[in-house]
């Protein structure tokens, strides 16, 4: 599972790349998603980190709970993904 892991997050930013160059459009479905992800990882950080002061529970161990909720982990590896996205067409901007 980690040597999958490790591979899909190398891949899929240069399938992203190769896609964005064939349908300019691309493009924009991968911002637009990034901006949609970063709402609700920001907002479900939020939502915890407000419970946990609310109800004066400040513990380590309380706010790891947020890694439990499958959309936090979904947009926040959409995040990851797309920052190697970016970070790619950084590198390939430079070379040309």
């Amino acid at each position: 599972m980690k040597l999958f892991l490790l591979l899909t997050s190398a891949a899929l930013p240069l399938l992203m790349v190769i896609l964005q160059k064939k349908w300019k459009n691309t493009q924009n479905f991968f911002h637009l998603a990034a901006l949609i992800s970063s709402l609700i990882f920001g907002n479900i950080s939020a939502f915890a980190i407000y419970d946990i002061i609310k109800d004066e529970s400040v513990f380590m161990t309380n706010i790891h709970g947020i890694f439990l909720n499958p959309l936090f982990l979904l947009t926040g590896g959409y995040l990851g993904i797309y920052l190697l996205y970016i970070l790619i067409l950084q590198l390939k901007g430079r070379d040309n």
